[in-house]
């Protein structure tokens, strides 16, 4: 595969969702309109907070799930290991006595480990990534629990010496934090996946993996760099839940890599790899936040909130086989 080809496969990996994303913004508009009317003060100020607040560590997550996805991967482990990460940096500040920039910085360190297992597995040692991730999953799961001992971990909240943090990474004011840090690292995951060979590579190896390994690419390197992405990610994301929940308890986290995968899907990643869009994703990402403040603004038991988040992805599925038999086709 050429230079040429692999650019053209980019252009048309990033132009093949934009019918799903439009598809997407639709559902976004139709979900926020519908709620403005049955829901519960959900056009206010604090609703429109609450919303942004729910996106931040599931848009991390989702950015990273995009990066491994268009690969033609999964990753099962990452909202364990984005939580087992924040796990270890409280550890770090309550047991370690590590400065809280320190402990924080050692979330995202765990994060970046944990990715560069996945890579190793997947990319060198060639496991399948659902194999491997979900061994992974069940590692972050326990490894973490033993570091902290089986204790839930606290945050310094607001008022305390070290509890400024979440000024700075959550809200100050009346200021989102969480959303800027979250448009800084969507415009730099944008540019590695856009504009670098990291991303072209990514793009194609999802389109075809053997081609690309037989024109000279070392395909085992860029795929250990695309799980260590994931891992980053899955550690930034830590930072951020833990700055939401302060108190992290020890073997949870398992099921909202759930949500970053239905992100992705909704906004026109292909499950099949090799097209994908991480401005769908981040519709996706806001889709599942406006559908789950929505249905507390209704009152609506939790639960109908994994029914209806369901259903959404399995159309959002249904979209991509069609999309993915027309071009096969075509």
């Amino acid at each position: 595969m050429t230079t040429a080809k692999i650019s053209s496969a980019l252009k048309a990996s990033a132009s093949g969702p934009a019918m799903q994303q439009i598809i997407a913004l639709g559902a976004l508009v139709v979900l926020y309109g519908f709620f403005a009317i049955f829901g519960n003060h959900f056009t206010s100020s604090d609703t429109f907070l609450s919303i942004l607040g729910s996106s931040y560590y599931i848009g991390f997550l989702a950015i990273g799930m995009t990066f491994v996805i268009i690969t033609g991967g999964i990753d099962l482990s990452s909202g364990t290991v984005m939580v087992g990460a924040a796990l270890v940096g409280g550890v770090a500040y309550n047991v370690w006595h590590f400065p809280i920039a320190l402990a924080l910085a050692m979330v995202v360190l765990t994060g970046v480990l944990f990715g560069l297992g996945n890579g190793i597995l997947i990319g060198i040692l060639h496991l399948p990534p659902f194999i491997a991730t979900l061994g992974m999953q069940f590692v972050s799961l326990g490894l973490c629990a033993v570091v902290a001992k089986v204790q839930t971990q606290t945050y310094p909240s607001l008022g305390t010496p070290d509890g400024g943090f979440k000024n700075v990474i959550y809200k100050w004011g009346d200021v989102p934090m969480g959303a800027i840090w979250l448009a800084l690292f969507f415009g730099l995951a944008w540019f590695l996946l856009t504009r670098t060979k990291l991303g072209r590579y990514t793009y194609a190896i999802g389109s075809n993996e053997e081609a690309v390994s037989l024109s000279g690419v070392q395909v085992s390197y860029w795929k250990v760099w695309v799980y260590v992405i994931n891992g980053l990610f899955c550690g930034l994301a830590g930072v951020i839940y833990a700055a939401t929940f302060s108190s992290i308890t020890p073997q949870t986290g398992n099921g909202q890599e759930m949500y970053a995968i239905a992100a992705a899907v909704i906004g026109g990643t292909s499950l099949a790899g090799g097209i994908g869009s991480l401005w769908g994703t981040l519709i996706g990402v806001f889709v599942i936040s406006v559908l789950k403040t929505g249905l507390l603004s209704m009152e609506l038991p939790v639960q109908w909130q994994q029914v209806l988040i369901g259903v959404v992805v399995i159309l959002a599925v249904l979209l991509d086989v069609v999309r993915t038999r027309r071009l096969r086709r075509s």
